[in-house]
């Protein structure tokens, strides 16, 4: 049934202290001043008297025209008691969704030049757990931290990936309103990659949604890391001190065993046409050749320690972290970073003069390592659940078992589709 106008007239009375923020914007909408979004956990949010797309008419008996700037400052000035004339909307309130988010970017929002509302967005970095609370803008979402805080906008997964896109955004301010308005225009912003760095555009990571799981055992623990920063030692050191919980895989070669190697013991041999078929059928997480012949983890030999309810560790290539983030793996991924270089270079000395190793690596060679690492670091940390510095081996092993351990005590936060 359709009211009328003057029937449909409703006044709310609500209750502010000077200065304290509504938690509410406005738009223009076909000359009327009408609620666009209503902040979660902000003052109006928790009197529940208005929704969005209640129009407003008055604000203690004045008129309130269409200028969203004067309404703004007129709400923003009283104080006590405030009575307002509003046109409901009718609108049944959606329940509030349980979405949970991290993340893998850093935002502040003093420096988007696209938010509506600096004062209402909330900051953080990347890896913090937000929770979702109101997806209904397509480019600006209402969140908060899950460890607490008050409720703001954040960039939408739809606005970021524009943004990261290269796509420009289409965007004048106008009709939307919170505190201020500038009339600068927005600067086009290129990021770009450099040229050898894998980024495939159709896997922008922007927020990853995630549940919460109680404490258990990963199947994987996949170790991350440029070559020669100390991702096998970290690994064997692993095995050897706790082999009940953590295994690893053997590799498999087609080149011909030596007089003093024995088959299942430091690699599995196999033909180079038996190893070239399995390739071909995807049983390969990973293979590479050198000197002509196959190298390569099987999938099968992972499957083989986890059915062993044995943890197992991989020190694999960054590419094949696409293949393991998933169920069937549920990796736990540890970036090994190299220190810096000159730490590096005493680190690679006192091992050389200890005897552990007789390869001398050059200076051009530990900077390769230093710089194969940074890149890395770039074009995969969003895979990453942990980074560790290897500037000590023995207190990076240390910080490694204690975040493993941790994953048995404590509750996770995992991939959504891990989970459902």
């Amino acid at each position: 049934i359709a009211l009328m106008q003057a029937d449909a007239v409703r006044m709310i009375g609500i209750r502010k202290k000077a200065g304290e923020p509504l938690g509410v914007t406005f738009r223009v909408e076909k000359e009327e001043l009408v609620i666009a979004r209503i902040l979660h956990g902000g003052m109006i949010d928790r009197q529940g008297l208005l929704h969005v797309g209640d129009i407003i008419k008055e604000v203690n008996g004045r008129d309130v025209g269409n200028n969203p700037t004067e309404l703004q400052e007129m709400l923003k000035d009283c104080s006590g008691g405030i009575t307002l004339k509003i046109l409901p909307s009718y609108r049944d309130a959606p329940a509030p969704p349980q979405v949970y988010v991290q993340p893998h970017f850093d935002y502040d929002p003093a420096n988007d030049h696209l938010i509506p509302c600096r004062e209402a967005g909330i900051g953080f970095k990347r890896g913090d757990l937000l929770q979702i609370v109101n997806r209904e803008d397509p480019n600006w979402w209402q969140a908060c931290h899950v460890v607490g805080g008050a409720t703001g906008l954040i960039p939408s997964q739809f606005l970021e990936e524009k943004r990261k896109a290269f796509v420009p955004r289409d965007f004048d301010g106008s009709g939307i309103l919170c505190g201020t308005i500038t009339g600068k225009k927005k600067k086009k912003i290129m990021y770009l990659t450099a040229r050898n760095a894998e980024f495939d555009r159709h896997e922008l990571q922007i927020y990853e949604e995630v549940a919460k799981m109680p404490p258990f055992q990963r199947k994987t623990l996949v170790l991350i890391g440029a070559q020669g920063v100390g991702r096998r030692s970290l690994k064997n050191r692993l095995v050897v001190l706790n082999p009940t919980h953590f295994g690893t895989t053997i590799p498999f070669t087609s080149r011909r065993p030596r007089d003093d190697e024995l088959d299942g013991n430091s690699y599995q041999f196999v033909t180079r046409t038996e190893m070239e078929a399995d390739v071909k059928a995807g049983r390969y997480l990973e293979h590479g050749e050198y000197d002509g012949n196959l190298y390569g983890t099987k999938m099968d030999s992972i499957h083989e320690v986890v059915d062993t309810r044995r943890t197992c560790i991989l020190d694999v290539n960054p590419q094949a972290l696409k293949v393991l983030k998933t169920a069937e793996f549920m990796p736990y991924v540890v970036f090994i970073a190299a220190p810096e270089y000159e730490t590096l270079k005493a680190m690679h000395k006192a091992t050389v003069d200890a005897g552990i190793t007789t390869k001398q690596l050059t200076d051009v060679d530990l900077r390769k390592t230093v710089d194969e690492s940074a890149r890395i670091q770039r074009t995969y940390n969003h895979y990453f659940d942990l980074a560790i510095t290897n500037d000590n081996l023995d207190r990076a092993f240390e910080t490694l078992q204690a975040a493993v351990d941790k994953l048995c005590s404590e509750p996770q936060w995992v991939p959504v589709n891990w989970v459902y």
